[in-house]
């Protein structure tokens, strides 16, 4: 790995700044493969992949789901349930319908190692059923957000659903730690629709602890 970056010249903070940040870069340089070995180790049927381009993280995530497609759109579109079962959503508020666009109020925070981002953001969201649901910002804490789920049936009888959008957090971050951060946010955002979906349509399996040995 590189050696940090210079600070400007007779400027502690700047120098101390750019110390932490390097830390912090290289945190998540060591991290990234624990974090990614869990989170295969946690459901191999989810896929979740970012990559950044022209100042946007670009984030496709995709999953299996053993449910009836009516529970995938009846919990897609369950605006005020959805603290219930994302992690990081603290509050979610309808505020307003105007035919197949919904605008809906919602504050949380996004957590990566010790950092915390807060968000509060304005989204409409414009159903298109039986199967998309897309999803802008308006107005808030997230300098742009645009995506869409998407739910295709399968020949097996289980039913495809895909994230695709671009995310842009409101967050003075280095790119490195940027992308982390919004890659691992859509990926707990993500898990926790597909986990809700069966645990409704009642297919959601628990995977088992493995018991303590006593000797």
């Amino acid at each position: 790995m590189r050696s940090a970056p210079a600070a400007p010249r007779n400027d502690p903070q700047a120098a101390t700044r750019v110390r932490w940040l390097w830390r912090i870069a290289c945190w998540i340089f060591l991290a990234a493969p624990v974090t990614a070995a869990r989170a295969q180790a946690t459901d191999d049927s989810i896929d979740v992949q970012a990559e950044r381009n022209a100042g946007l993280i670009h984030v496709q995530a995709r999953a299996l789901l053993r449910a009836p497609m009516a529970v995938v759109w009846r919990t897609l579109t369950d605006y005020e349930s959805l603290p219930a079962f994302i992690p990081g959503l603290a509050s979610s508020r309808v505020v307003a319908r105007n035919g197949a666009v919904v605008t809906v109020e919602q504050t949380g925070e996004a957590r990566f190692l010790f950092l915390t981002v807060p968000i509060s953001v304005t989204l409409e969201s414009t159903e298109r059923p039986p199967d998309v649901v897309e999803v802008r910002r308006v107005k808030g804490s997230i300098r742009h957000l645009e995506g869409r789920y998407e739910a295709t049936p399968q020949a097996s009888g289980k039913v495809l659903l895909r994230w695709t959008g671009a995310v842009s957090p409101d967050a003075d971050l280095p790119p490195l730690i940027e992308t982390a951060l919004v890659r691992l946010s859509i990926q707990d955002q993500f898990v926790g629709m597909v986990h809700e979906i069966e645990r409704r349509a009642g297919t959601r399996v628990k995977v088992q602890e493995p018991r303590a040995s006593h000797r």
